[in-house]
């Protein structure tokens, strides 16, 4: 060999026993080591890792993520944990409610709070969830304990009535709420509305509410209702005496014959009854206020037909129709603008008691005592009542009077021989027979048209056939004698 591969293969000796010392130790290589190999060997070692540390650096930081991703695990299990502990505990705590209302009361609450509280953790993602469940507990037992007192104050308000809302005007000792529910309880037909019923006034009287199975006779408000009634009859009535003080150019005849032809306008739109006697009331109201002269008089008539209309129909005629009626004397304008004018001067008080008002209710206290209520009765009263409709002199006279005395005639005219005034009339009517002598007098004098008026469109309605011919009809005895053989006083 020579010399120069003797120093190739001298060279490859040392390294391969550098490489073998450097492989040797598997301990961590301090500095102080390092130069102790540096000075041994001549070299530093390599810092670059062997095959097998790296593989045991791969299985330890394996194990490593494993177990982060174990403990990430735990802990989002923990948190469905506590996601499901707090819906629990948000249904359980409903338990504590003690009526239907407050568990939907708490429901809602909880439902609300557990919304806000999602949208907090979506902004707050870095909050632990530990302290926020807690906070949460906190909440919800804050608004139990809030609910609770509510509750505990209701109840007591249920069981223990103020001294101020259980007295009485009349009374010195206060009542309890449950008295008063028992008390009406037991004795359901002895008042109503807080008024007396007709049974205990007296016991010939009968209570002609009781029978009636219709709701829409308002039987339980009925006296209230009525009494109410007589009592605003007197503050929407018109003038008694406006032809003589404000109407130059309108007469009473005028009136009559206006008013004679709006009957047979109502029977040519069919219009029901109420609708006549509240025309009839406005025209005679807006005449108590207003001039008016004899040539727009049709034209005040049809346009408070057409406000009537309004009012108590359910199809009520249109302008056009109005105007046709008339015509064509008025235009459809004119009528409107007359129309604003009527409602602007009367300030739109439409409602107002009329003789049918009281009259439904007169007739049926006249029809309680009897097995088969009389149809020849009630076409008869209703006829005597519209007559007057005709008359200016009747203006004087309240509805509720006139209803009575027309009542009164009509039980009359049909049976001579017994008493058409008795307790029960006069409980619910609040008039004496004495009382109604002068209107019936003059009644009759309609009924029997001792005056010769020509203005028949109310007689003609009621000769026909389904009216039961009651304009026909007259009394064998003058009326007079019945106050005389009764002895009304």
């Amino acid at each position: 060999m020579t010399r120069t591969s003797l120093g190739r293969s001298a060279n490859m000796n040392k390294e391969n026993a550098v490489g073998t010392k450097s492989e040797a130790p598997t301990i961590r290589i301090t500095r102080s080591r390092s130069k102790a190999l540096g000075t041994s060997t001549g070299m530093l070692p390599s810092s670059r890792p062997s095959f097998k540390q790296e593989q045991k650096r791969t299985v330890r930081a394996n194990a490593k993520r494993s177990a982060s991703d174990e403990n990430k695990g735990t802990m989002v299990g923990n948190a469905s944990k506590q996601h499901k502990k707090r819906t629990v505990l948000n249904d359980v705590t409903n338990i504590f409610c003690e009526n239907s209302y407050s568990n939907c009361l708490n429901a809602a609450k909880a439902q609300t709070s557990r919304q806000g509280r999602k949208r907090s953790m979506k902004k707050d993602r870095d909050v632990h969830q530990s302290g926020a469940v807690q906070i949460m507990q906190e909440d919800v037992q804050a608004q139990f304990v809030e609910e609770l007192s509510k509750i505990k104050v209701a109840k007591s308000m249920e069981i223990t009535i103020p001294d101020k809302w259980a007295k009485r005007e009349n009374s010195e000792h206060s009542i309890s709420m449950k008295d008063t529910v028992a008390e009406s309880s037991r004795k359901p037909q002895e008042f109503i509305c807080g008024e007396k019923s007709a049974a205990l006034v007296q016991p010939s009287i009968v209570d002609i509410d009781s029978k009636l199975e219709d709701p829409q006779a308002c039987t339980p408000y009925a006296l209230d209702i009525y009494n109410y009634k007589r009592s605003t009859e007197l503050e929407r009535r018109p003038s008694t005496i406006y032809m003589e003080t404000l109407q130059k150019d309108v007469t009473p005849n005028m009136r009559g014959i206006l008013v004679d032809w709006l009957v047979e306008v109502s029977e040519e739109y069919k219009l029901v009854p109420d609708t006549l006697y509240l025309t009839v009331n406005l025209i005679d109201r807006f005449l108590s206020q207003k001039f008016i002269e004899k040539q727009r008089l049709q034209l005040l008539g049809v346009s408070c037909m057409l406000i009537a209309s309004k009012y108590e129909e359910i199809c009520p005629p249109r302008v056009e129709e109005f105007c046709f009626i008339t015509d064509n004397t008025y235009t459809s304008l004119e009528v409107l603008k007359m129309e604003s004018h009527v409602l602007n001067l009367l300030h739109f008080q439409l409602s107002v008691p009329t003789v049918k008002t009281f009259l439904r209710r007169f007739v049926q206290a006249a029809q309680v005592s009897s097995e088969v209520p009389s149809v020849e009765l009630e076409y008869l009263a209703n006829y005597l009542a519209e007559l007057t409709l005709v008359e200016y002199s009747f203006l004087k006279f309240l509805p509720s009077l006139m209803a009575a005395s027309a009542v009164l005639l009509a039980r009359w005219t049909l049976n001579q021989s017994d008493n058409p005034w008795n307790l029960t009339l006069e409980h619910y009517t609040k008039y004496k027979a004495s009382e109604l002598k002068a209107v019936v007098l003059a009644l009759e004098d309609l009924q029997l048209n001792t005056s010769g008026s020509t203005l028949n469109a109310i007689r003609e309605k009621y000769r026909q056939q389904k009216c039961k011919c009651v304009a026909t009809l007259t009394p064998s005895e003058p009326a007079l004698s019945l106050f005389q053989r009764f002895n009304y006083s």
